[in-house]
């Protein structure tokens, strides 16, 4: 398999080149230069979703060095449990967040962090987070000898959680709260990376979803769970998507754009005002395509507190601001059989959630491990020279 460039097919590069070099040269964002295509008998036999990521991603790992590490890899990335978890007859929910840092974030780092390591040479990791992806990029990365990680992440922008997750892994992974907001650190790290001197003699490499190894194993995800609705319920399944970057949206059309049962697309924009993703949407579809086969909807911060409010009494669910956002458009919905894909567990929200409903939420194991730890950090301007200087 070859990827290329979303602006260029001039070169194409095997996985391993495409993740090593995060962003192409002309500034792109690297896709599969041909998607390979599925049928739901393709997956008969196999239901558990790190069985499942082996036959999807094999195509993707051929010709390249990884190829002979793809099992490996995939049981080493996806050793938690993924839930989907029915409502009621024609409404389930993904449930993302059972992984070590309670986020859907830890598929793609882990499955990242797995490939990295299994990749010649030193590297710094750098990623931008708005909160869940630097803590499962963090707690991916802090043990792996190979590696050092940069945390950029918006000053007084993330909850205390997420922000406690980014901060306590010790000397391998360095934080720095940005004075400004998420924009502004993601505009950093492509600087980093359009930087080649800079970033060559580092060996950088982006742990954002800009990055193909933190995407495409989100595919997996959807493919498993959409295979088993379908199985279940004979029918497919459309998904309800909270979304910020677009990683996760893209994921979902890459994945029923290889043939996986899927029917339709809804996006719910988060704080994200310039999303690196869109690229890769356009790339596949024309925007009038788009326009036909997705919607997106804006929800108030009023309607999430309010369906996080009544989340118990109607769903007997409590949701995290995020997933409230996608359970707020399901009701909206007349159309049956959706999949709401809930991103993160509440605790990570405590301080949101908890006066809303009224009762403590109860913190994962892993979580409250997580929160015993000393927080350290760093505060720099919103600047690339800021960066390259604390460094």
């Amino acid at each position: 398999m070859r990827f290329r460039s979303t602006r260029s097919s001039s070169q194409s590069l095997t996985l391993s080149e495409a993740i090593g070099q995060s962003i192409a040269p002309d500034g792109g964002l690297y896709v599969p230069a041909i998607f390979p295509t599925f049928n739901a008998e393709d997956f008969a036999g196999v239901n558990a979703w790190n069985e499942i990521s082996k036959r999807l991603l094999e195509p993707f790992f051929r010709d390249d060095n990884l190829h002979a590490h793809l099992s490996d890899i995939c049981d080493e990335a996806f050793n938690f449990p993924i839930t989907l978890r029915f409502l009621n007859n024609d409404t389930a929910v993904l449930e993302l967040f059972h992984g070590p840092t309670a986020a859907f974030k830890d598929v793609g780092a882990r499955f990242l962090a797995a490939c990295v390591a299994r990749m010649p040479g030193r590297r710094t990791i750098i990623v931008a987070t708005s909160g869940d992806t630097g803590g499962a990029v963090a707690a991916a990365f802090a043990e792996r000898s190979n590696v050092e990680v940069v945390i950029l992440f918006p000053k007084g922008k993330i909850s205390a959680r997420q922000q406690q997750q980014l901060t306590c892994w010790g000397d391998s992974v360095r934080a720095f709260a940005v004075r400004g907001v998420f924009d502004d650190c993601q505009r950093i790290v492509k600087t980093a990376l359009a930087d080649r001197e800079w970033s060559g003699r580092r060996g950088l490499l982006s742990a954002n979803s800009i990055n193909l190894g933190r995407l495409l194993p989100q595919t997996v995800y959807y493919a498993a769970s959409s295979l088993w609705y379908f199985r279940q319920c004979d029918t497919r399944p459309g998904y309800i998507i909270p979304t910020g970057n677009l990683g996760n949206a893209v994921a979902a059309f890459w994945t029923k754009a290889m043939g996986l049962p899927i029917r339709a697309t809804l996006a719910n924009a988060m704080d994200v005002g310039n999303p690196s993703n869109f690229e890769r949407l356009q790339n596949l579809h024309s925007l009038a395509l788009l326009r036909q086969i997705a919607r997106a909807f804006s929800v108030t911060d009023e309607q999430i507190s309010q369906t996080i409010a009544a989340g118990i009494d109607r769903w007997e669910q409590i949701w995290c601001p995020h997933t409230a956002t996608a359970v707020h458009v399901r009701e909206r919905l007349a159309e049956p059989d959706w999949i709401i894909t809930a991103t993160a567990h509440p605790a990570k929200f405590d301080s949101i959630v908890e006066p809303l409903i009224k009762i403590s939420v109860p913190t994962p194991l892993s979580l409250a491990a997580v929160l015993e730890r000393p927080s350290r950090f760093e505060e720099i301007e919103p600047t690339f020279a800021a960066l390259a200087q604390a460094l």
